[in-house]
């Protein structure tokens, strides 16, 4: 399987997604919770479409990456992007908010033109 892997340590070009230490260290603990190996699984940060906006992301948990997967590392997690959703995910920072009212996964995408009212979809 051949898989391109971003440049993360500063040498080369913007990798297409930062993770910060918190959403890493929150996704690496869910990982092994699931027991999943987390030097071959990772996260899969995706762009469907959906939402009243038009797009909306996903993530979930695969064992390893596609054979034409992105792949990214940030602190030890591994984060896996189909080829369609770097179009739209470039740039971005994966991120864990922690709260009051809420606490999950948080997507910073400087691409996005325009989120619906609840935040859960976009246009980019």
């Amino acid at each position: 399987m051949s898989t391109e892997t971003a440049d993360t340590d500063g040498g080369g070009s913007e990798p297409a997604i930062e993770v910060t230490p918190d959403a890493a260290s929150e996704a690496l603990s869910l990982l092994e919770g699931e027991g999943l190996d987390t030097d071959e699984a990772g996260l899969r940060l995706f762009v469907q479409q959906g939402g009243c906006a038009g797009l909306s992301y996903g993530m979930r948990f695969d064992t390893e990456p596609e054979a034409d997967d992105l792949v990214v590392e940030h602190h030890g997690l591994r984060v896996f992007v189909d080829p369609a959703s770097q179009n739209y995910i470039g740039g971005s920072t994966l991120d864990y908010e922690h709260g009051l009212q809420a606490a999950g996964f948080e997507v910073e995408n400087p691409n996005v033109v325009s989120e619906c009212g609840c935040g859960e979809s976009f246009r980019t």
